[in-house]
């Protein structure tokens, strides 16, 4: 080990913190509060998604604060076709039960961020992205995954918006051809937090046994 190099250990009460953080993360949808993200807060946010892992450290993420009301008003009018679209390839009651969850809040919260991904940033050839081209795009997801921690160590609630076709997306808010739009984000203070994930709760699927999904050595 390089002598200048220190090793950062991390103490127990900081490894229950990390551990407090993803167990108690949930998608957020029905319990923003209208006040506003303090700036401090959300600067410490985007810094924590900016230090997440990337293929060829190429940091392919870009952020867009979205807070202006007729932007997300475009961006749910958008959302809602989707939505539309989605509802009709469910049958019966599961249909109606589709129909009846919540899955943004778009309007209610007070910003949204949308996280991309730009093929282009660092050239054609990356270190770790020559045999598997993705490997980019799973990199701005890390920045989600990130950001959508150190909301939940803020006490602030997150929804990713998922149902919304990219192209459109990428209409309202200008984003070039060539990046990827990764994720809308919804991001407020809330009222509660659920104790389980909401789609669980409400029996549309259940939590897997861990132990049905790991494998050792071989499939």
């Amino acid at each position: 080990m390089d002598m200048k190099t220190k090793l950062i250990e991390i103490t127990p009460a900081e490894r229950d913190g990390v551990y407090k953080t993803i167990y108690n993360r949930r998608d957020t949808r029905g319990e923003f509060l209208p006040n506003p993200v303090p700036d401090e807060v959300l600067k410490r946010i985007l810094n924590a998604a900016h230090h997440a892992p990337s293929v060829g450290f190429m940091q392919p993420w870009d952020f867009i604060v979205v807070q202006d009301q007729a932007i997300r008003q475009q961006i749910k009018d958008a959302f809602e076709v989707a939505h539309n679209e989605a509802a009709e390839m469910f049958e019966g009651a599961q249909q109606s039960q589709y129909r009846s969850f919540k899955l943004e809040g778009i309007m209610e919260a007070p910003l949204g961020i949308t996280i991309t991904c730009d093929r282009k940033r660092t050239g054609k050839a990356v270190i770790g992205r020559t045999a598997n081209q993705e490997m980019d795009l799973y990199s701005s997801v890390c920045a989600v995954q990130n950001l959508w921690l150190a909301a939940r160590a803020e006490n602030l609630g997150v929804g990713w918006v998922s149902i919304i076709h990219h192209k459109r997306l990428k209409e309202i808010l200008g984003i070039p051809k060539f990046v990827v739009p990764i994720a809308y984000l919804c991001i407020g203070q809330v009222s509660h937090f659920h104790d389980r994930p909401e789609l669980e709760k409400a029996g549309w699927l259940p939590r897997l046994p861990i132990e049905e999904l790991i494998h050792n050595d071989r499939w």
